[in-house]
């Protein structure tokens, strides 16, 4: 059969990977440096999930996360109010 050679990163993937790690302050093993598909893997255990909405958490959400909060006797994290989609996770755990 065919043998082919493994792909070195590109230059992006690895602007990308550093950029990941220089933010998680974290180093970068060599074996994921050697072949683009090792690299890809490591950018995808490591990098940040984006918000899907990138908004704080609505006024409905706030209101019914505090409810849960007095029931549970659970403390929000501060974070839940500045992102929508942790908000709701909060919500979904604590139900």
């Amino acid at each position: 059969m065919y043998e082919t050679t493994p792909l070195p990163p590109t230059d992006k993937q690895l602007t990308y990977a550093r950029a990941i790690a220089r933010k998680l302050d974290v180093a970068i093993p060599r074996g994921s440096l050697e072949t683009r598909q090792a690299l890809s893997s490591w950018i995808d255990r490591h990098k940040t999930r984006p918000s899907v909405t990138g908004t704080a958490a609505t006024s409905r959400q706030v209101a019914f996360a505090e409810k849960l909060s007095r029931l549970k006797r659970r403390a929000i994290p501060d974070e839940c109010f500045r992102d929508a989609v942790m908000m709701s996770r909060w919500i979904d755990a604590n139900k």
